[in-house]
């Protein structure tokens, strides 16, 4: 069994975690770390966990809490794997931190980040960075696999968008100077902290788009588009709250090349995708909304040509806090151990 450390267990991304591992088949939940909520139970804090996971949270200070795992996951918001994931390392961890700490391998590209972010420049663990491998497995990184220790989770928007647009990067079926993302998230985005942008009152019957002078998540998605397709991406990326609980609509328009039409932009994404498992393709007349992938690890595109405007459109739906968070980091666990992607993952959602 592997042996399984949650960092920031308490919070949205840790309880959708423990969600996953407790019905994972070759997982044990063996530390619950949090720096809130330290001495209460799991199943206290979040109840509808009674009886699968009692266990108490601990401080990362408690001696219980630096024991060994195989893999340590950082559900904690930027600047703390940066702090503690070389002591993971050094017990023989592999390490899958969920913030932006470990997303780049270049200093310049996370100090961009952190600045979009309005988090300090300054990297606690620079020298770690060569070694930290994007975490998005259908982007196919011959460096993501069982050699890997280091993976930094991809970013919620940046799965959907990401998941849109490769196979249309790596067939070059889009001019890369002019692409659209229009994304819009549910409000669980913001993680549990109370906020008052968040509190009810200001989110009910309300939508807004937010950090217009740069959203953090551009840096990431420039980067693996521009992998992808062996030339630099410029995005115009627009992010925006709706009021709902967890889901992410993205919808991503580029002008195709001369040429390329209906036909063979649907072929290309069928291709790219056919090994994926967790990415369905549909056309234009598919009736679906980010409900249908509620509480799934699944990302639904709508793969659609507007023929008078020579415009790629794709629409893509996920659950922002499964395949945008937890989903995909079980996923690339899977695929640091050797194990089917699949595992413990292949269950569609809830519906109403």
């Amino acid at each position: 069994m592997i042996r399984a450390k949650v960092i920031g267990a308490g919070g949205y991304g840790g309880v959708g975690l423990v969600e996953l591992l407790l019905g994972h088949p070759e997982v044990k939940i063996t530390r619950l770390v949090a720096a809130a909520d330290v001495g209460i139970a799991m199943s206290d804090l979040w109840p509808h966990l009674k009886g699968f996971c009692d266990e108490p949270i601990l401080s990362y200070d408690d001696p219980r809490a630096k024991e060994p795992a195989d893999v340590v996951f950082f559900a904690t918001p930027d600047g703390v794997g940066m702090k503690y994931a070389e002591d993971e390392l050094q017990r023989g961890a592999k390490i899958i931190d969920f913030s932006g700490d470990f997303r780049f391998q270049q200093l310049e590209v996370y100090n961009e980040y952190a600045r979009r972010a309005g988090k300090p420049i300054a990297h606690a663990s620079p020298h770690l960075l060569p070694q930290a491998v994007y975490g998005l497995p259908e982007l196919e990184s011959p460096r993501l696999n069982s050699d890997a220790r280091l993976v930094g989770n991809a970013g919620c928007f940046a799965v959907s968008v990401l998941l849109g647009l490769a196979p249309a990067a790596r067939y070059d079926l889009i001019d890369p100077d002019r692409v659209i993302c229009d994304c819009k998230t549910a409000v669980s985005g913001a993680g549990k902290k109370p906020q008052a942008a968040h509190h009810y009152p200001v989110r009910y019957e309300n939508m807004n788009a937010y950090r217009l002078s740069g959203h953090q998540h551009v840096c990431e998605i420039e980067q693996e588009l521009e992998r992808l397709s062996g030339r630099p991406y410029r995005i115009v990326f627009t992010a925006q709250v709706v009021p709902m609980c967890r889901g992410i609509l993205s919808c991503l328009y580029g002008e195709l090349r001369p040429g390329v039409g209906r036909a063979q932009v649907l072929e290309a994404y069928r291709t790219y995708h056919a090994s994926h498992p967790f990415v369905r393709i549909y056309d234009r007349s598919a009736a679906i909304g980010t409900v249908h992938v509620r509480g799934s690890n699944f990302c639904n595109l709508i793969v659609d040509v507007d023929e008078r405007t020579n415009t790629l459109r794709v629409i893509s739906h996920i659950d922002n806090l499964v395949k945008g968070q937890a989903g995909n980091a079980v996923q690339n666990m899977n695929v640091l151990f050797g194990l089917p992607q699949t595992m413990g993952l292949m269950k569609f959602g809830s519906n109403p």
